[in-house]
């Protein structure tokens, strides 16, 4: 019995040595032994050694305090010795080499990612792959693969609307709607029908003196805010079809939304740098916040405690907000892919993707980048760049748009209008022809996207002011 006591006490001491070690030890244990070694040599090495240790303690302490497992933490130091200037040429590929594809140096590991910055969850759930990263490159007019695949399959037009002579700026369906569709005019009207049969023109609303930037529908789809070049932001009745509120701003009002949770809040970015929380009840401004630049675009994510918006600079922002008080404070800070200095047109939050497996954000810029990010719920809506497509430069605020039942069938697949008149879809998965179908029968670029609940409707609209709503074939 005594012996087995001291055995453990032992024991118990040789683990509180390993724990109490002082890195200086392993600089002494690793340096060379010879005594033909040069000692400025050594000394260098024992420097080097020390330095080396020291800091692999204070990476691992920084990643256990942060949450990180130990297949994560393996994943990163076993990144190549060329990481950085891999990844800066990874997004500056040709169309002749537009993917590409690079080996493991270690285990297979999580695919579909350009940062090693993922967390031990999303490597274990994502499957086996030998791919680790790609940007692609596509032109507008590139030919879609010659196999269609039944999910990209449209029977046809289902209706047009061509009443508005002026150009559609942004176009949307009413929230988990499938047939209530609103429409925004450069000549600052707005436009509500329905694509039901037959289709009809519910109301038309006329009240901004300039373009419609963006507008958003009420979580019961009784209201539609509005925000304009005319630097208003307006609040519409639909059953009513007059303007309720005016809330009137010192700039062109650029983007606009509703809180997802607490209606009664209304989410504006300006061409004054600034994101204001407005009362819908009252019309009162309750909170802002200022960036470096023209905020232009904006989406919240689903709980309502996040605003990611987008510049005109091409940077990417994480906003995190009370959802009871309005207040605002910047958590993240990103840029676009190519680190492209172009407006933002587009930011799109999904729940949920099957290849990220957890939410993710689309970023679009009016130079052709395409961004696909995972977002970090828990760490205040951390984004992590998974891939990046280019496409031609535009002249026009062109949008794009998740395609999200469809990329829960295969792939991660994007909608995007374009200047050549017809509306493209992508494949973000693939490295080469990640174009995989195009509608054609608009007359002029096609400027807006916006899918129905059922995602069995696509509507775009153009800059002559033709709205198409296209039907996709069941699939089987």
């Amino acid at each position: 019995m005594a012996e087995d006591t001291l055995e453990k006490v032992s024991l118990e001491e040789k683990e509180k040595e390993k724990k109490n070690i002082d890195p200086e030890f392993f600089a002494w244990l690793l340096q060379p032994s010879s005594a033909d070694v040069d000692p400025d040599y050594v000394g260098i090495r024992r420097l080097l050694l020390y330095r080396k240790a020291e800091s692999g303690v204070d990476r691992r302490m920084d990643w256990k305090c942060n949450g990180r497992g130990y297949v994560a933490y393996r994943n990163y130091i076993r990144r190549p010795r060329n990481w950085d200037s891999f990844r800066l040429s990874s997004h500056t590929s040709t169309p002749g080499h537009s993917g590409r594809w690079v080996p493991s140096p270690g285990p297979p590991s999580v695919t579909f990612e350009v940062d090693s910055w993922s967390s031990s969850r999303d490597l274990r759930n994502h499957a086996p792959s030998h791919r680790v990263s790609f940007s692609s490159n596509a032109s507008d007019s590139d030919h879609p693969s010659n196999r269609v695949e039944p999910a990209y399959s449209f029977v046809g037009m289902h209706c047009i609307f061509d009443n508005c002579k002026f150009s559609v700026t942004v176009l949307k369906f009413g929230h988990m709607s499938s047939d209530l569709l609103a429409y925004g005019a450069s000549d600052g009207t707005l436009t509500v029908c329905t694509v039901s049969e037959p289709p009809s023109v519910i109301k038309q609303l006329k009240g901004h003196s300039k373009d419609v930037t963006d507008f958003d529908f009420s979580s019961n789809n009784q209201y539609i805010a509005s925000s304009s070049m005319d630097k208003t932001v307006r609040v519409w009745a639909i059953s009513e079809g007059h303007c309720i509120r005016v809330i009137y701003g010192v700039s062109s009002q650029l983007c606009i939304r509703f809180h997802p949770v607490n209606n009664n809040f209304l989410s504006v970015g300006n061409a004054n740098r600034e994101i204001t929380v407005i009362n819908f009840s009252t019309g009162r401004i309750i909170n802002k916040a200022g960036f470096e630049s023209e905020v232009t675009a904006m989406d919240h994510d689903h709980t309502g405690q996040l605003i990611f918006c987008g510049d005109a600079q091409g940077c990417i922002y994480t906003v995190s907000m009370t959802s009871h008080t309005g207040a605002l404070s910047r958590t993240h800070r990103n840029r676009s892919s190519n680190n492209s200095k172009s407006p933002i047109t587009t930011i799109q939050y999904r729940t949920f993707s099957l290849l990220a497996r957890g939410p993710v954000l689309l970023a679009c810029a009016q130079d052709g980048s395409l961004s696909f990010f995972s977002v970090a719920l828990e760490i205040q809506g951390y984004l992590t760049l998974r891939c990046s497509l280019k496409l031609a430069p535009r002249v026009h605020r062109i949008r794009a748009s998740f395609c999200p039942l469809l990329s829960l069938e295969k792939g991660e697949f994007i909608v995007a209008g374009s200047e050549d008149s017809n509306v493209y879809f992508y494949d973000l998965t693939r490295p080469r022809h990640t174009c995989v179908n195009k509608l054609q029968g608009h007359g002029s670029p096609v400027i807006g996207i916006a899918w129905n609940h059922g995602e069995n409707l696509l509507a775009s609209s153009d800059s002559d002011g033709t709205v198409i709503v296209w039907k996709r074939a069941k699939s089987s």
